[in-house]
Formats: structure tokens, sequence, C-alpha cells
């Protein structure tokens, strides 16, 4: 990956429809060239989607919160299936630490918030924070400047 595909990486994480147009001239190339760049990037997996950003409140879930729990590892057959059919969960994540499970909700309400914990606890204690505000939202990957990755060659 050179410093041609870090830019359209970059820009392409700020604004997924920018137009070919657009990313072409701020990487002083043609439109074709960028576009096969950019398949490229999507085969070798360095892409893997493009989504819109949503404000959660706008659309009714006001509460957001991180749930941590403890699941035994002979549990997951059946957690995993069970978690990603719940389409109030943003993320899930197995950690390190005193839990093994953090998840990432998003409810209309803390009444619904609590019936899912009640759910969850069949396979194991949970620990809850509810987010009150967040201070950097979700962003992408910021990639090494190409001086920084000059340095590592060397």
């Amino acid at each position: 990956m050179d410093k041609i595909d870090k830019k359209i990486i970059a820009l392409l994480q700020e604004n997924a429809r920018y137009p070919l147009k657009y990313l072409a001239q701020q990487v002083y190339l043609s439109s074709p060239a960028v576009s096969a760049r950019i398949e490229r990037l999507e085969k070798s997996g360095v892409i893997t989607g493009y989504h819109a950003a949503v404000d959660p409140i706008t659309l009714g879930y006001h509460i957001t919160a991180f749930i941590n729990l403890t699941l035994d590892p002979k549990q997951k057959g059946e957690f995993y299936p069970f978690v990603t059919e719940c389409p109030n969960v943003l993320e899930c994540n197995c950690v390190t630490g005193m839990y093994s499970i953090m998840l990432k909700v998003a409810f209309p309400s803390t009444m619904e918030l609590d019936t899912f914990i009640g759910h969850l606890q069949q396979y194991g204690n949970t620990q809850t924070q509810i987010v009150f505000s967040t201070a950097v939202p979700p962003r992408g990957i910021k990639l090494p400047e190409e001086e920084e990755s000059e340095k590592e060659e060397r």
C-alpha cells in the first residue's frame, strides 16, 4: 500500500460518497486509476464496506450502553447466534479481563434495555454502563504519515 492508497482510504473514511472525480483530483490520478485502486483495496480486504453514519437519538434510540458479560466458553455456540440476531446490539467483542464479552447496545428506553439485560443474564453475570455523552464518536483509522512510513522502512 503506497501513499496514494492511504490518501484514498483517508478520503473514503471521511466521506465514502465522494465522487471518483473528486478522489482522482485529490490524488492526482485519473478516475479509472482511482477506481482500480479502490477495487484492489476492496478485494484485498482493506476496505470492508461502506456505511451511513446515523444519529441514533433522531431515530428514537435515546439509550446507548456498554454491557459486560461473563460467558462460559462452552456457551459461545449458543450465545453468538443469539446476540447476532439482536438488532439493538451495535457491537459484540470478546475481551480480556474480569468479563469475557463487551456489548455496545442502543435502545429507545431503559425499560427495553432492562428487558434485554434480563435475557443476557441467562448466559452469565452482567455489568452495565449507560452512556451520558460521547467525546469521540466512531471514526476511521488514522493511517501513518508518509514520513513515518519511510522511517520505519529504514
